[in-house]
């Protein structure tokens, strides 16, 4: 029987009662805008141009800049991807030295990549909770002393999960070293607006801020912003790497909901993000009471673990049940599809668009869910008894994060190893060679390893236990189950 094409299963999905717990968000609620095809255009008479923009398109780009306190703004219709790339691309010269957090998203890698870049990297502290948490301003200060030649530094804040760094003291610090701070918010287009949110790193000092609107505010998916402050970084460059990096035919649709989202958060911010605040605390209180369950909240993380944290992330740990198994439950039973789910734990992303239903509806699941596993569990057997044992302990090291990105040895830069023949061959026989590829758990798509990075005993173990716990792992090509891609010369 031929499967529902693309649009009608968009169509049933927007029907149904499913809540989503995901991106973009808008959250699938229609905000006024006329019907798409009326307004489909190319660069005509009077409409600007997105490359070279002089008009209307530049005058929404100077809102988002006063909106969000850049010097300038762009306007992306290719995600924060693109903004990645050419931000990079323009702040780092080819075969300069950068220094990169590890927990980077791949198109920083590509970026490196690409461009011949020489990269150091500085790992992030993993939390008692098993997340990968803050890059500190000492991190980075001892690494750019270490190496006085690096150009940029490149931080991802806030994370997947909403761990924050302290971006003021790290941009301070950069900017004695001589070097430009691009820091990756894609996740933090709603910071800087109050409502118990971290300011925005474009206020804090970096010199290229990347931001998804769709990812917490409600524009439509692929649509972001590039802010720039300063002179570090030459416009020039920035504008040519956007031309190389960008389509030539930016969908007015995107711009159009980009201004709407801006325009929107201009004249009903205040209210809109009170309303939020208010359901997010609701949340918490109401889901401090679970037992087997666990909802992560601020006190779980220190000061040496986090410097903020974004609690717009719902970060649900599972206890005995495991990951899949509550993200199953909670879409299979309650109708409720989450963002994204780990080994221990799913993550449910919010908005400004959440409706009070939508999270009533996750509060009496988690509750439901939370009395079954009690039954079923011993009386002392409590997830909450279990956390506090953890926490006011070591981070425990056979934690699956912990695990999972740990430091591999490395031969040579990416980018010498992407421009050596390779072939691929089953996992036990990789063992000892370079990897051709980056592998990564998809989402959030940070890389497990990198080309030119040695793939050992441990890194095999670590892929065949995703693998069995039915984790999404792929490589930039396809990666065949139980097959990898080696460096071979």
């Amino acid at each position: 029987m031929e499967r529902e094409h693309l649009y009608q299963q968009l169509i049933s999905y927007g029907e149904s009662d499913v809540y989503p717990f995901h991106m973009p968000g808008h959250k699938r609620r229609a905000l006024s805008f006329p019907n798409p095809y009326t307004i489909d255009i190319t660069e005509i008479d009077g409409f600007d141009n997105l490359h070279h923009a002089e008009g209307l398109i530049r005058e929404a780009e100077e809102r988002a800049a006063k909106l969000y306190g850049a010097d300038r703004s762009y306007y992306l219709v290719n995600g924060s991807t693109c903004g990645l790339l050419a931000a990079i691309c323009a702040a780092a010269r080819r075969g300069d030295k950068v220094l990169a957090a590890r927990n980077c998203h791949k198109a920083v890698y590509h970026a490196i990549s690409m461009q011949g870049l020489a990269a150091e990297f500085l790992y992030p502290a993993i939390t008692r909770g098993d997340l990968q948490g803050q890059i500190t301003a000492a991190q980075v200060e001892e690494a750019l002393t270490k190496h006085p030649d690096i150009a940029v530094v490149i931080l991802t804040s806030p994370t997947y999960e909403g761990i924050v760094s302290d971006v003021a003291a790290i941009a301070a610090c950069c900017h004695a070293h001589g070097a430009a701070l691009i820091v990756d918010e894609a996740h933090g287009a709603h910071f800087g607006f109050g409502a118990g949110f971290p300011e925005n790193a474009v206020r804090l000092g970096a010199d290229a801020v990347i931001m998804s609107l769709h990812k917490t505010l409600p524009s439509f998916t692929q649509t972001a912003l590039l802010h720039c402050n300063g002179t570090r970084i030459d416009p020039g460059r920035v504008a040519r790497y956007l031309g190389v990096y960008e389509t030539s035919s930016p969908s007015y649709l995107f711009m159009a909901g980009m201004d709407a989202c801006i325009d929107l958060i201009r004249e009903q911010g205040a209210e809109l993000f009170a309303e939020y605040r208010r359901r997010l605390d609701a949340f918490y209180r109401d889901t401090a009471d679970l037992t087997q369950l666990h909802v992560m909240r601020r006190e779980d993380l220190c000061k040496e673990e986090a410097y903020d944290w974004d609690d717009s992330k719902l970060i649900i740990y599972a206890g005995t049940m495991g990951g899949e198994a509550l993200h199953q439950e909670l879409l299979g039973h309650y109708h409720l599809q989450m963002e994204m789910v780990s080994a221990d734990y799913v993550l449910g992303m919010t908005s400004l668009m959440d409706t009070d239903e939508g999270m009533r509806r996750l509060v009496t699941a988690l509750h439901e869910i939370d009395e079954k596993n009690r039954r079923m569990a011993e009386p002392h057997e409590t997830a909450e008894e279990n956390r506090k044992t953890e926490l006011d302990g070591e981070v425990p090291e056979a934690g699956f994060t912990a695990r999972m990105y740990r430091k591999n040895p490395r031969r040579m830069q990416i980018y010498q190893a992407l421009d050596l023949p390779y072939r691929e061959v089953p996992l036990d026989e990789a063992v000892g060679k370079m990897a051709a590829d980056y592998v990564y758990l998809y989402p959030p798509g940070i890389p497990l390893i990198v080309p030119g990075e040695v793939i050992t005993e441990e890194f095999i173990r670590h892929i065949r236990e995703c693998r069995e716990r039915k984790l999404n792992v792929e490589g930039q090509g396809n990666l065949a189950p139980g097959r990898i891609k080696i460096v071979y010369f």
